[in-house]
C-alpha cells in the first residue's frame, strides 16, 4: 500500500492509517467504520489479501465511498483477494482495483479523482499528473523512434 500512500501524498491528501481486520479485530473495523464520517473523512480506501473481507464489512458499516485494494496471497497470488473483494452483494458497493501495486496506485488516484469534485486545486493537480504520464510515454516513443532509426 506504499504505492498508494505515495499517491496520497504526492496530492497532500490527509490520511489516518491504521492495521485492522475483519476476522481478527471486527470490533474495532465496525467502530473506525461508523465513526469516520463524524471523524471527517471522507472515503476509505482499504487493502486485504486471502479472504479479503475488510472493504465489504466497512462498507456495511459506513455510507462512505469505500475502495478495495486485493493484495497478493501466498497461495492463490492474490485471485483470492481479488474475488473476495470484488464479490460484493447487492447495496454494498465496494470500488475494487487490481491486485497489488497497480491496485494500490489506482486507489490512490481514484481517491484524489473523487476528492477532487468539490476541490478545484486538486483537479488542477490530477490533470498535471495526467500531462506528465503522457509526456512520459511521448519520451518513450521519441527514444523508440530514435532506436528504430539507428
Amino acid at each position: 500500500m506504499q504505492k498508494c500512500l505515495d499517491i496520497l501524498n504526492s496530492f497532500a491528501i490527509p490520511t489516518v492509517i491504521h492495521v485492522m481486520s475483519a476476522h481478527r479485530s471486527p470490533h474495532a473495523v465496525a467502530e473506525f467504520a461508523t465513526e469516520a464520517e463524524g471523524r471527517g473523512i471522507e472515503l476509505l480506501i482499504c487493502a486485504a489479501g486471502g479472504a479479503a473481507h475488510l472493504a465489504g464489512v466497512v462498507a456495511a458499516h459506513t455510507v462512505l465511498p469505500v475502495l478495495g485494494v486485493p493484495m497478493p496471497s501466498k497461495h492463490l497470488g492474490g485471485v483470492d483477494s481479488l474475488y473476495s473483494t470484488v464479490q460484493m452483494p447487492a447495496g454494498i458497493p465496494v470500488a475494487t482495483f487490481a491486485i497489488g501495486d497497480a491496485g494500490a496506485t489506482n486507489a490512490g488516484i481514484f481517491a484524489a479523482q473523487i476528492l477532487s469534485a468539490k476541490d478545484e486545486n486538486l483537479r488542477k493537480k490530477l490533470r498535471e499528473y495526467k500531462e506528465k504520464l503522457a509526456a512520459g510515454v511521448a519520451e518513450k516513443d521519441n527514444a523508440m523512434q530514435a532506436a528504430l532509426k539507428k
